[in-house]
């Protein structure tokens, strides 16, 4: 696993993890670089499950999302590794972070919220709203 895969994947999934608190149980998730055996450990009472690793805003899960169900995180290297936002999957949020780019998003079709998490600062190339340090600090 390349370095800078591994200080995201320590940095945003595994805090919290229920299947280990570092990547000596890392296993390659089969649509991105992230940790495929990943599950939110924490509960939040009104709130539901969270990852820990994650700013506020992006680290929920939302109602209805059990262990089976997670919200999965997708770590790419940069912008272009992924997909292309469409109306099957709509991004609602972006947020750059010590370098790296987080989109919040739903994919319609399906019901599913996603988060992707590039490598890189992308967010010039993602139309959507930008989350900004203070709105963060204003979310509860």
């Amino acid at each position: 696993m390349k370095k800078e895969i591994k200080k995201a994947v320590e940095a945003y999934q595994c805090p919290g993890c229920i299947s280990g608190y570092n990547t000596e149980c890392f296993e390659k998730s089969p649509h991105s670089e992230a940790c495929g055996k990943h599950r939110a450990g924490t509960l939040v009472t009104g709130i539901g499950k969270v990852f820990l690793g994650l700013p506020k805003g992006f680290n929920r899960l939302g109602v209805g999302f059990g262990s089976e169900d997670n919200m999965a995180i997708q770590l790419m290297e940069k912008f272009g590794d992924w997909g292309p936002y469409n109306h099957f999957n709509v991004p609602a949020w972006k947020y750059q972070k010590d370098g790296h780019t987080l989109v919040r998003g739903l994919s319609p079709r399906t019901n599913r919220p996603f988060l992707h998490i590039y490598l890189e600062e992308c967010a010039d190339k993602i139309e959507c709203f930008e989350v900004t340090d203070q709105l963060i600090s204003e979310i509860d």
